[in-house]
């Protein structure tokens, strides 16, 4: 993960990460009772749902402050830091579980991140995710560029936005045989009067780091007049989120 989290304001003002996920769910194909890891829990919300739904299941995250939210707000189920490329499970898992975590992974990780999972899968268990995929708030992103380029900066893209064709070959290199992929759009709606920066602040912290308060103030203040006239609809935000959800199942290569 190339990022740090506020956890406490990504609980408060970004539940819409876990509202969607649960609709991702829907692609297992696992049974109650069967064993699954939620790979990057994040606050705990969607472990919590996949357990109500009767699976046993363990949430996986490399933050510190996100997994503390976890178990405080879930002390009933079983919660453990580690990493999504080198966690090792006492037990292989019949599915892993992954909701808008591989886009925070760097491109030339996947190949990692995909040998892991099938190392941690049940012959025929089942990897079920959905990330950003391809042009994911693509004008943010467009929007930022054309701000630093102007100051003589460079914009550090944080994000691995695939497209389908990109990523299902990666997980099939590592015995992932894929069974589902689609790339869709979902415009999502980022509630407040400065829902954009507020994003940008959460989302993107990276291409700030180090940066003078008042330059990064200057840049923020410039993007958000230009977003202003391109995703403020009718009162509000709308980020041009894009997404790839897969299943695949781990079969002998």
């Amino acid at each position: 993960m190339n990022i740090k989290w506020d956890s406490k304001d990504y609980k408060d003002n970004f539940n819409f990460v876990t509202q969607y996920g649960e609709d991702v769910m829907g692609l297992l194909t696992v049974r109650p009772g069967d064993f699954i890891v939620d790979l990057g829990c994040g606050n705990g919300g969607l472990t919590k749902k996949l357990a109500d739904g009767g699976y046993c299941v363990i949430g996986v995250d490399d933050s510190e402050d996100m997994i503390r939210l976890a178990v405080s707000e879930y002390p009933e189920l079983e919660f453990r830091k580690d990493n999504a490329l080198t966690f090792r499970l006492e037990q292989k898992a019949d599915a892993i579980f992954s909701n808008a975590v591989f886009h925070w992974i760097d491109r030339e990780k996947q190949d990692q991140l995909a040998e892991n999972i099938s190392a941690n899968l049940k012959e025929g268990g089942e990897l079920v995710c959905e990330f950003g995929g391809y042009r994911c708030a693509g004008t943010i992103h467009e929007v930022l560029e054309q701000c630093f380029v102007k100051r003589g900066l460079e914009y550090p893209m944080p994000f691995y936005f695939p497209t389908v064709g990109e990523h299902t070959p990666v997980l099939e290199r590592h015995g992932l045989l894929v069974e589902y992929a689609a790339w869709f759009e979902r415009p999502t709606v980022k509630a407040g009067e400065d829902g954009a920066i507020d994003w940008i602040n959460m989302f993107v912290k990276k291409a700030f780091e180090g940066m003078e308060p008042e330059l990064k103030k200057e840049i923020q203040d410039e993007a958000r007049e230009i977003l202003r006239e391109k995703i403020y609809i009718d009162g509000q935000w709308i980020i041009d989120y894009t997404r790839i959800r897969i299943r695949a199942r781990k079969v002998t290569k």
